[in-house]
């Protein structure tokens, strides 16, 4: 059940005797409920253009404009108001078409039992809020549905552009990989381990054991000639950028250039960069 509320709760009172409209407010007073009165249909609907009213109750005898065409008109202008007609047994007839239209959401006799009435207007201010409730749930989840849906289409294009960015650094990494392939020096990357964790063409050329063979995964110690081990041993420490190793002269004959530089300048990766150019003298 809706935790009732009484200080929030607007009840308007119309009829056009006062001694009624006066009776109402002694019998509903003791419920806390905020009273507003009115002595016709006209003045009714003053009133509920200034003020937020849940139940409604009116006389249907009223000169003018009765008490059904007023909460007909009320109705049409604020549906989720509860709207009650009290009037005599004599008149049910004339509000019949009314209930069955759904303008009028109970029928109370005169006299009133004032307990009957206090339950009647307690029960319709429950469902009152009870709509309201359900009205601010559904703003709060077409909101979130709202959020979502942006949250939704912020996501996918970030995967967009995500995936756009993966394919180019591939691309680049496919390019870059190629030119390396093709570069007439040797290159070897040793990892802090002492392993090799990349090397070139030209130098898989140069130290490879056999004519297939690859340097990649090998223990340095295993495969570089012992002039470029010495020369890597002179390697500075990693604050260096650049260490030029001078010239070494490999078993194989060739005369090389060297150029040692430590890694994780631009990467995360720790160890060593061995760069070998063909030495020719000037």
């Amino acid at each position: 059940m809706v935790e009732e509320k009484h200080i929030h709760r607007t009840v308007l009172l119309v009829d056009d005797e006062a001694n009624i409209t006066n009776a109402l407010k002694r019998t509903l007073r003791r419920d806390g409920y905020n009273i507003l009165t009115a002595n016709s249909g006209a003045e009714g609907l003053n009133l509920l253009a200034i003020h937020e009213v849940g139940v409604i109750i009116s006389d249907q005898r009223m000169p003018q404009m009765t008490g059904v065409e007023f909460l007909r008109k009320v109705k049409a202008l604020y549906p989720k108001t509860f709207r009650i007609v009290l009037s005599g047994y004599t008149e049910l007839e004339s509000v019949t078409s009314a209930i069955n239209e759904g303008a009028i959401y109970k029928f109370l006799t005169k006299p009133w039992d004032d307990e009957l009435l206090r339950d009647n207007i307690r029960e319709a201010f429950e469902f009152y809020e009870m709509e309201l409730e359900n009205q601010r749930l559904s703003r709060e989840l077409q909101h979130s549905n709202n959020k979502l849906f942006r949250l939704n289409q912020n996501l996918e294009q970030q995967v967009i552009q995500k995936t756009r960015e993966i394919l180019h650094n591939n691309n680049m990494l496919e390019i870059s990989q190629e030119i390396l392939e093709h570069l007439p020096i040797a290159i070897i990357g040793i990892d802090e381990h002492n392993m090799i964790a990349a090397s070139n063409r030209r130098a898989d050329e140069l130290f490879r054991s056999h004519p297939s063979g690859c340097l990649l995964g090998l223990q340095a110690c295993e495969c570089l000639p012992e002039t470029l081990l010495r020369a890597l041993q002179q390697t500075p420490s990693a604050s260096a950028t650049e260490f030029n190793g001078g010239v070494v002269h490999l078993e194989n004959g060739n005369v090389m250039h060297v150029w040692v530089s430590p890694m994780g300048d631009i990467s995360r990766s720790k160890g060593t960069i061995i760069v070998l150019s063909p030495f020719r003298e000037s």
